[in-house]
């Protein structure tokens, strides 16, 4: 990053950060909420431009193109502006991406922000399918419909990290006579007032 860390490390993959810069970045996959390819490139040359921003050339370039596009069923709007794409399949895009280089570790910063339901179940899938392939996603979302597709949480809020855990870790922690099975939504508003009320005390 552009800002140098006051204290403390960050190990990303067991690498410092600090330290290896470059072996982080080739590990790292980061997929903006805001669609930051070039809108009027088509979708192979988008493909082609990041490719080659992350190193690949040749033939290998060329079948990871290839190999990208049929996982993303993205081969018939090749020749498509990007720009022109629904926003579903720009999301598809953008994220098809930030693959190029099979990073190990995915960041997606509200990747369904805007979206159709069937296009954010669509999403959903291909990031399920990721996880079973070994790569390692973590997600920001503000949908505690979507937060269940996740095998762990952290709970945040102005800052603060409010808790940790499973889905059902989540919810137990909201569990009440009144509220005997929370949402995870209903389990956010019961840790949101309760670092309320901590913070009042507190002051």
């Amino acid at each position: 990053g552009l800002l140098l860390p006051s204290s403390g490390d960050l190990l990303i993959d067991g690498q410092d950060v600090r330290k290896s810069q470059v072996a982080v970045r080739r590990r790292l996959g980061y997929m903006a909420q805001k669609f930051s390819l070039y809108s009027q490139l088509t979708v192979l040359q988008n493909l082609v431009f990041f490719s080659s921003a992350y190193g690949l050339s040749g033939k290998r370039q060329k079948d990871r193109i290839v190999e990208i596009m049929e996982f993303f069923d993205l081969t018939p709007y090749s020749d498509e502006s990007a720009g022109l794409l629904p926003l579903g399949f720009r999301q598809r895009l953008a994220l098809a991406a930030t693959l190029m280089h099979e990073p190990s570790i995915l960041l997606l910063d509200e990747p369904t922000s805007g979206v159709d339901p069937l296009a954010r179940r669509e999403f959903w899938r291909i990031i399920s399918h990721l996880s079973l392939l070994g790569v390692s996603v973590m997600v920001t979302t503000h949908f505690m419909s979507e937060a269940e597709y996740c095998d762990r949480l952290a709970i945040m809020a102005l800052g603060r990290l409010l808790a940790l855990g499973t889905p059902e870790e989540i919810r137990a922690r909201a569990r009440t006579e009144k509220t005997p099975n929370p949402t995870l939504e209903e389990a956010f508003i019961f840790l949101l007032d309760a670092s309320g009320r901590a913070g009042g005390n507190a002051a």
